[in-house]
Order: C-alpha cells, then structure tokens, then sequence
C-alpha cells in the first residue's frame, strides 16, 4: 500500500557553486581556519583551538563560540520561520549534491575528503564512500520522510480529510541542537531531516572532526537556507550546555548530552554494540564473508559494525576462522587508496590497546595477542584488529566497542536466549527458529534485526537506524476543522 505523500516535491535549488571567500572556511598554508557560522554569518571567534592531524601537526583551527553568542544564536533560530516545505526538501538536495562536488570554503570534495583522513585516521576510501552515501540520502530524504510518517497521519492542517478528523504530523518543537558524533562523516547525513521538518538546526562539531559538518552547513547555507535557520556552534562545556538548554529537542552523543540524559527532550545516541548470532540450524562457513564485513567494514568505526558474535555451539572454530581473515587486512596510511583499518595518534592508540588488553583479560586470545597498534613511524599508528574468546555468554567484556575491528566471540545456548543479546543497535541472526526470531523481534533493546545473510551495516532509504529520528521530532496531533 502506497502512502500518501507530505506533498509534491519542487525541483532541487539551482545555483553555482560557492566561491571560496563564501564560506568561513579558509585554506591555504597552516591549519585550515573553521570559523564559528553564525545567525548571520560567519564570526571569527577570539578563543580558538588548534586540531592536530594524526602526527601532532596542526591541521585546523577552529573558532570556539562564547556563550552569549551562543544564546543570541539559538535566540535568532527560534524567531526564524521555516521556508515552505518543497523549498526546504529542495534545498537539502541541492546541498548534498554541493557537498559531494563543489569547492566550499577553498577546499574542493577531494581535499576536504584528505583532511578529513589526515585528522581523524578514517581511512580515505570510506570517507569517500560517506561523501557519496550523503549525496544519496540528501536527495532521498523526501522518500525517507514519507516512510516515517504514520500512514494514517496528514502533513498539513488544510489537508481536505482534517474536515472530519484526522491525525496531523506536526514538530514537538522549532529548534534542534545536534551534539555531533566525529567517529564517521556519515553521522551527519541523519540530521538534516530536522530541517526538513521545519526545525532550524544548531550543530556543536566534535573537535575529533569538526570538518564534515563545517562544510555540510556551508553547502546547506549555499543550497538556499538562510543563516538564522542552520548554525555551527563549536564551543566549550558551558557554551555546550546553553545550547542545550536553548532548544526545544536535542540529540547526540557528547559529554553534554549524557548530563542531560533522562531530560526526554533529550536523545542520547549510546554505543550501538551490534552483535552476530550464529545458531547450530546454520552454517556459519557460508557466512563468514558477511560476517567478517560486519565486523571490518568501515574500518570498525561505526555503531553498525558488529563487536560480539555468539555462537551456538563450539566458538573455538569460528573464532580461529575470523582471525584468518582479519590478519591479512594490511597496515596502510589512512590516506592510502587501499587502506582499510583507522590511525590514531600512536599515543592514543596505546592507550586503547591498554584498555583492550585490560578487558581481555582472561580470554582466548586468536588475533591481538601481541598488541593492536602498529606505528607507521610519523607518530600515528595503525589499530590492527584483534579476536577474543570468551568462556560464557554472559561476560561484561562482549559488550567493549571500541573504533577498530576487534570482536569478542562467545558460546551461546538456548538457556541464555535473548538475555545476552540485549543492548543492541543491530542484531544479525543467522538462524531458522521462528521463535527464536519472534523473541529477538519483540525484545526492546534490540533496535534493528537482520535475518540471515546480511551485514550489520545494512541500510537503504527509509530505513531506521535507531528508529526513525521523526519519531523523536515530530508527534501526531488530532485535528478536526468546520
């Protein structure tokens, strides 16, 4: 059954790329300079933070806004008024379309792409691919709106059938603060629906990688939508919490957001801990390449890749095979054309390796033994995945993500059933048990299953990721008109 649409969308904005001088980014010898975006453009804050690259060089220098300046800003998106909805749907698409191949701010998609692996250690294939896979999604985000709309549920008031009653999709509220995520470019192709939805939008950078929401604002800005509608707020603890306190709705996954946690006009985004379920009626050597992808994708970074695998049965056999596998992914210099697996200064990677090692204590050890960090000998170091075996299924340790492929295999019985599997972003079972599955299916806490052979990091438009982000912003409200 087809759903009725919000309304016809209009063709994308037209206009030309932006020149370099408009967007408040500048490059160029040094760190490229990330100016705050403000309300009414860009503001070329006196506080500011130098970013180093994975080798302790400075690589960008990003403006910290005050916190009146932060108030004022949240001040001028609330009096704002939303441009009409095709306007908007347009906008956002043209925006994507930008993003993915304009010079904004002096940096054309290929050097933006460059400094994003310089800073953050993803290896530059994947951010490519979340370049093309925010193209995508922009341009598709009508479709998706639709699917997250309740089919009894009309987008406007004039809407002919709210003359003898009828649910209205409307917004909880007009502004949104976005405490963004820097372990993936992609987490910034999620909140842009907001702005589809009329809200006008406030976004604080991780300082990990403030460039991907820099230049997504710019191009959203270059597309069509006025300043005072989408802002970029780097700021410090208290700023941060203004800005939170300022909106209406807020989500994200910042110190900021975790104070704010029980507020339910706060979402807070947790680890997703994706997991693999492998059942005796299944034979995981058909799967084990789709397994291995779940786990290694991405170079490990995301909330998708799965972090445990469960295992009826004997895990011993499935944990050797994955540490085959995972052993022959090379060590490569993030900005390498084949690198896979993500840099971290070598400092910072050993201290993550401390913390592994610390949880693994106890466990078989089948890949990661002799360490996970592997220094390309310019200060940064390659995260090498590692394999564990653990004895029981119910052991804390499966539940340790961490931002490189590293996976804890466990034995799984019908006893346990769903309880070890609770927690879960992503839950791939491979199985025949239809009342196994109709248990996974009607456990809260699992968010998305995928039966059978599919990875973990599965998704097209109109999908949910954590449930649809519409359904934290928007509510239906009964409207009955003369």
């Amino acid at each position: 059954m087809t759903r009725p649409p919000l309304t016809p969308p209009t063709a994308p904005v037209a206009g030309p790329a932006p020149a370099a001088h408009d967007s408040a980014a500048t490059a160029g010898p040094g760190p490229l300079v990330l100016d705050v975006l403000g309300p009414t453009g860009a503001y070329r804050a006196r506080n500011r933070q130098v970013v180093p690259d994975l080798t302790g060089v400075p690589a960008v220098e990003l403006g910290l806004a005050p916190r009146l300046f932060v108030s004022r800003a949240m001040s001028a998106l609330r009096t704002a008024t939303p441009l009409p909805l095709d306007d908007r749907v347009a906008a956002i698409a043209r925006a994507g379309e930008l993003f993915a191949t304009a010079e904004l701010g002096g940096l054309t998609p290929a050097a933006y792409e460059h400094a994003v692996s310089r800073v953050a250690g993803i290896p530059l294939p994947v951010v490519r691919t979340a370049t093309r896979t925010l193209a995508r999604r922009t341009a598709d985000l009508y479709r998706g709106l639709r699917f997250a709309r309740p089919a009894g549920a009309v987008g406007d008031w004039r809407d002919p059938l709210t003359r003898t009653g009828r649910a209205v999709w409307a917004r909880r509220g007009e502004v949104l603060a976005v405490h963004a995520a820097g372990n993936h470019p992609g987490t910034h192709s999620l909140w842009p629906e907001a702005l589809a939805l009329g809200y006008r939008v406030a976004v604080r950078p991780s300082r990990r990688e403030p460039l991907t929401p820099h230049r997504l604002v710019t191009a959203l800005r270059a597309a069509g939508f006025p300043d005072d509608h989408v802002v970029l707020l780097p700021a410090e603890h208290e700023a941060a919490g203004a800005m939170l306190r300022d909106a209406d709705l807020a989500y994200g996954s910042d110190e900021v957001i975790r104070e704010f946690a029980d507020d339910r006009s706060v979402l807070p985004l947790t680890p997703g801990r994706s997991k693999v379920l492998l059942t005796a009626d299944s034979d995981w050597r058909r799967h084990l390449d789709t397994v291995v992808d779940s786990i290694a994708h991405h170079g490990g970074t995301g909330c998708v890749n799965a972090t445990a695998v469960f295992v009826e049965g004997d895990p011993a056999p499935v944990a050797r095979a994955l540490a085959e596998r995972l052993a022959t992914l090379p060590s490569l210099p993030p900005q390498d054309e084949k690198a896979v697996l993500p840099v971290q200064s070598a400092a910072s990677a050993r201290m993550l390796e401390k913390y592994v090692l610390g949880r693994a204590e106890g466990a078989r050890t089948w890949l990661g033994g002799d360490g996970i960090v592997d220094e390309l000998g310019d200060g940064s170091a390659v995260l090498r995945p590692a394999v564990f075996q653990l004895d029981r299924p119910d052991d804390p340790a499966a539940g340790t993500e961490v931002p490189f492929p590293c996976v804890w295999v466990c034995p799984w019985n019908r006893e346990a059933w769903t309880a070890p599997l609770r927690d879960t972003l992503v839950l791939g079972a491979y199985t025949a048990d239809e009342r196994l599955i109709d248990a996974l299916l009607h456990e809260p806490s699992i968010s998305n299953l995928h039966i059978g052979d599919h990875p973990t990091h599965w998704t097209d438009t109109g999908m949910p990721h954590d449930g649809y982000l519409a359904d934290f912003l928007m509510r239906s409200k009964t409207v009955l008109r003369g």
